[in-house]
């Protein structure tokens, strides 16, 4: 029986290539889906598939769904993401000779949708209490939405010496998980954000971090967070806790200008002041660029 649909090679990667090249498509764009198709053959692999006939939607998905997570820790781009699924649709759909079904990176995956200008109202606050999670799972979610945290910064932090610092010099340093290995400040400016500390320090216990100290971060990423991640998204309609940061954002830039985000239905009233807002936001949530926090709080027309 032949393997791979009779492409020629009996490895995946090698018969994708060879099936999109019989679509005659450009080089680059068949370069392109292949070098990511190959990242998913090694997922494959791990997970004891061999051969493009026993890939279906179901291990798709949950490849998607790990890519997911990566978005959501602050780890990977979503545009990335969704490229990488739908390299794998381009591929499948070449090698069945278009009877392959296309999985979506949005619906099917929950892959935060790229788009880079916010239109939509920034999540409600999330009462944790209502999640039925563990304290450490509560301690993320509650990071995020008050202090602006990637979900890999608030899984790594140490609470404890953040709730110090926090207390005594009125900011928090973050500079375990970061993207980019970017070091930044988050100020203190309520009391909500000081509970949230206590809570997660709590959480943390004699562990260095809030995740658990018997786990590694794929494993946690995996499991706890991404409970907590499916949990928010069923309580708020968020694609995740990475999207609470807009709730954060939102709420700083009410307090910097005086009005609304634009997400939230305010109008810009003063451009200078809203640039200084932007740019001091891009800063306290990890950011390089002011336009990033476009997809935060919504656009500047």
């Amino acid at each position: 029986m032949s393997k791979n649909f009779g492409w020629g090679s009996r490895d995946m990667s090698d018969a994708g290539r060879i099936a999109l090249e019989s679509t005659n498509s450009g080089f680059e764009t068949v370069a392109a889906h292949a070098q990511r198709f190959s990242k998913f053959k090694d997922f494959a692999k791990e997970n004891g598939v061999a051969r493009m006939e026993r890939v279906d939607a179901q291990l798709v998905e949950k490849y998607g769904k790990e890519l997911a997570d990566k978005v959501d820790a602050g780890e990977m781009k979503p545009s990335y993401a969704q490229n990488l699924v739908s390299s794998i649709n381009a591929v499948m759909s070449a090698a069945t000779r278009g009877e392959w079904k296309s999985v979506s990176p949005t619906k099917d995956c929950n892959i935060e949708a790229r788009c880079n200008v916010r239109y939509t109202a920034a999540p409600p606050h999330v009462e944790t209490a209502k999640l039925n999670l563990d304290e450490r799972q509560n301690a993320v979610v509650n990071l995020a939405q008050d202090l602006g945290l990637r979900s890999k910064e608030a899984s790594l932090m140490n609470a404890k010496a953040a709730l110090a610092e926090a207390v005594c010099r009125g900011i928090v340093s973050i500079s375990d998980g970061t993207k980019g290995g970017r070091f930044r400040e988050v100020p203190i400016t309520n009391q909500q954000q000081i509970q949230s500390l206590k809570a997660a320090a709590q959480a943390q216990g004699g562990a260095r971090a809030v995740m658990p100290q018997d786990q590694n971060w794929k494993s946690w990423r995996e499991g706890g967070l991404r409970e907590a991640r499916e949990a928010v998204a069923e309580a708020t309609g968020a694609r995740g806790i990475h999207d609470l940061r807009a709730s954060y954002a939102s709420e700083r830039y009410e307090a910097l200008t005086g009005y609304s985000a634009p997400c939230n239905g305010g109008k810009i009233e003063d451009r200078e002041a809203d640039r200084a807002a932007r740019e001091k936001i891009a800063a306290e949530l990890g950011h390089g660029r002011i336009e990033v926090v476009s997809s935060y709080i919504g656009g500047r027309s």
